[in-house]
């Protein structure tokens, strides 16, 4: 079942299947009149979606941001919504961002060579073209060349958090981006955090300023999805959700539009995201 929001996708600009203007096409097509480009450490992909996007009345479309974080034996991620994107230091700490995820390719190639594996980094950017390279790009290469059979396998076996071939990243904490993010004058919000298993950081991430829980998500049980909402309801804060849409190319093929997200929970993101401008960190 399809609705008509989605306040997570992603595009070329990061680790997405289609161009910006193709992904808008296709939540015009699946019927979305609220998208959210959420693409990690990168907002390029946004003047060419605004453009598409006025093409498709009377669609939405919400600037957004994934911010990867790291936490004791995994990561977790944090979105930031209505940001003031295109201000100067804000667009820096993305260019570092992505410096350093190009940085971590040759890092992780050094180890898959270790093992046995050996990959070109310029197959890795020759998929990421001008995007933020990452790991779902690193597990295409090796099904490409043989080593592993699907995108899940790469990771279940080497790419996940602890894995032999997975390496350390410049640290950030989730408290950090959601500081950056309130500071750019966005709304942050705790990305699936089902898929996370970390809880237990919610209320310090609260009293940092976070504003949000990802509670829609197509990989949360009902149980899970009532948890985070009421969640959400004892501690103030905005419940979204979103398909994460990346595209069949990295064995993610939920669609646009899925699970379904009731119209007011972006009623719910715009009015806190007046409140955040309001609340804006000097």
């Amino acid at each position: 079942m399809t609705s008509g929001v989605d306040l997570h996708s992603h595009t070329t600009a990061s680790d997405g299947a289609l161009e910006p203007r193709e992904l808008v096409q296709e939540a015009a097509r699946r019927g979305v009149r609220v998208l959210a480009i959420t693409d990690h450490d990168s907002t390029e992909a946004l003047a060419e979606a605004f453009d598409e996007v006025a093409k498709h009345p009377p669609m939405t479309l919400v600037p957004g941001i994934e911010i990867n974080c790291d936490v004791d034996g995994g990561e977790v991620h944090i979105l930031g919504y209505f940001l003031e994107y295109q201000t100067a230091w804000f667009q820096a700490f993305l260019r570092e961002q992505r410096a350093e995820r190009r940085d971590r390719v040759y890092r992780i190639a050094a180890r898959l060579a270790e093992l046995g594996m050996p990959i070109d980094p310029a197959e890795v950017f020759a998929l990421v073209k001008e995007g933020s390279a990452g790991r779902p790009h690193i597990a295409q290469v090796l099904v490409s060349r043989g080593y592993v059979k699907s995108f899940r396998e790469a990771f279940d076996r080497y790419l996940r958090a602890g894995g032999p071939a997975n390496v350390a990243r410049k640290q950030l904490a989730p408290a950090q981006a959601v500081d950056i993010i309130r500071r750019v004058g966005g709304v942050p919000v705790l990305a699936h955090p089902g898929l996370a298993g970390r809880d237990d950081i919610i209320p310090d991430l609260v009293r940092a300023g976070l504003m949000g829980i990802e509670c829609y998500y197509h990989e949360h049980s009902a149980a899970q999805t009532r948890i985070y909402l009421q969640m959400c309801t004892d501690l103030g804060l905005v419940a979204t959700g979103g398909s994460d849409f990346h595209g069949l190319h990295i064995g993610r093929t939920n669609p646009l539009g899925s699970p379904s997200v009731p119209l007011s929970a972006y009623e719910a993101l715009r009015a806190k995201a007046q409140e955040a401008r309001a609340a804006r960190p000097i």
